[in-house]
């Protein structure tokens, strides 16, 4: 293994400037950092003034980290708006922390709901614009217009004119607005009772769709993209495609944090936090490894063992496979949860008799990324056996979340549960 770590200090020196590049590459795309962040960054490694570099470096990622990100939902009594509030956050109806639904109105003020697992994202509760009896200005000044990102307007019916109103008035105001139909689900159902020899699934959701833009159009609004949701069911419909638009629309500084407080609902989204949190790590670590002059391939120490059971906590709590998760998940399926944890790999990553097999893990991790990146790419970020090891349990995080993903798809399809967990690895 030796040989992979041969660099003379003027190859380190360019490993680390060439290796950078390929981030800032891949960087304008996925936007992890500011352009400026990423310019400055090459300017110091190519002057070779790591200190500076150091420093911009640890400041994006506190920005990422920190950075608070604010997410308005609003709309009529009965229009699903507390449901999806509850739907964004991941958390389940009857929750003690949960956004109260019922029939009546139960938002007359702004309320607040911190994510559970990222406290700096704040999904807002906004009363409906029709239960406050203000006109849309002073109703954006009452809810405290400026310190949300976008919002997110909501319907079960057709959008009314306050609606139509306050969008026009967000939109003035230089804002993104959304419009998302709720409900669609119900709406298919009693259609399928009432017509059942013509009922067809796609003309009535086209029809859903063209009687909301028929009444913006009749309001002499420009016709904008509705999204058809079933909060009951978020793989199906339009919920996905409106995760999609949103990471789009996201102030690009915001983007990691928003990605990864998105519910797992289908393995897109499951890859797509992956990928944000693979160039987060691999950004710390390539922190790390400036400072580096010798490799550390050493035991792992009582601090790296800290770090690494730390991060396979956080990626669990990202992606859905904590045990409390994990509980709740097989009271869903009907199942015992020793079942579930017999088919993922994850709760038994750092179950090891003794720190040399953990090393041998670390090791054939190191061959696995040199055949899959062509060799060594900057020397001192490689010397991190940390970032190798947080890469392993990020990929065998994520792939716990997309079996546990189809069992839940498997349970709702067939509506048994998978009796041993033999039988759901075949799925």
């Amino acid at each position: 293994m030796g040989q992979l770590f041969s660099n003379t200090p003027n190859e380190e020196h360019q490993d680390l400037v060439s290796s950078f590049k390929q981030f800032k590459d891949s960087n304008v795309k996925s936007k992890l950092i500011s352009q400026e962040a990423t310019s400055a960054i090459e300017l110091h490694l190519t002057k070779g003034d790591i200190q500076g570099a150091n420093a911009v470096i640890t400041a994006a990622l506190k920005e990422i980290s920190d950075i608070p990100l604010n997410i308005a939902v609003t709309g009529e009594s009965g229009s699903g708006k507390s449901s999806l509030v509850n739907t964004l956050r991941g958390v389940k109806h009857e929750s003690k922390d949960a956004a109260p639904i019922g029939v009546c109105e139960t938002t007359i003020e702004r309320a607040s709901y911190t994510h559970p697992n990222l406290p700096n994202v704040t999904i807002w509760d906004l009363p409906g614009i029709g239960t406050t009896n203000f006109p849309p200005k002073d109703y954006l000044k009452r809810v405290q217009f400026v310190e949300y990102d976008f919002f997110i307007i909501v319907s079960a019916t057709r959008f009314k004119q306050n609606d139509i109103d306050l969008a026009e008035v967000i939109r003035m105001m230089g804002k993104n607005f959304y419009f998302v139909r709720t409900k669609v689900d119900s709406d298919l159902r009693n259609e399928k009772e009432c017509k059942p020899s013509t009922f067809n699934e796609n003309k009535v959701l086209q029809m859903i769709r063209k009687n909301c833009l028929d009444n913006f159009k009749k309001n002499g609004m420009i016709e904008p993209q509705i999204f058809l949701v079933s909060n009951n069911n978020l793989s199906k419909f339009d919920f996905p495609k409106l995760m999609d638009t949103l990471i789009k629309d996201v102030p690009a500084q915001k983007r990691h944090i928003f990605t990864l407080s998105l519910p797992n609902i289908t393995e897109a989204a499951i890859e797509r936090k992956r990928e944000s949190l693979k160039k987060y790590i691999w950004l710390e670590a390539f922190k790390g490894g400036l400072q580096a002059t010798l490799p550390a391939l050493g035991m792992i120490s009582v601090k790296d063992m800290k770090k690494l059971k730390a991060s396979l906590n956080h990626f669990q709590l990202l992606f859905g496979v904590d045990d409390l998760s994990l509980k709740l998940l097989a009271k869903d399926l009907q199942v015992p949860v020793e079942q579930l944890k017999a088919i993922i790999k994850s709760p038994h990553l750092l179950e090891m008799e003794n720190e040399e097999t953990l090393m041998e893990t670390f090791w054939g991790y190191v061959e696995k990324f040199f055949s899959v990146n062509g060799g060594l790419v900057a020397t001192g970020l490689y010397f991190q056996k940390i970032f190798y090891l947080q890469l392993h349990f990020l990929d065998t995080v994520t792939e716990d979340a997309k079996v546990l993903l189809k069992q839940l798809y498997s349970r709702e399809n067939s509506n048994l549960p998978c009796p041993t967990a033999a039988d759901c690895n075949k799925i």
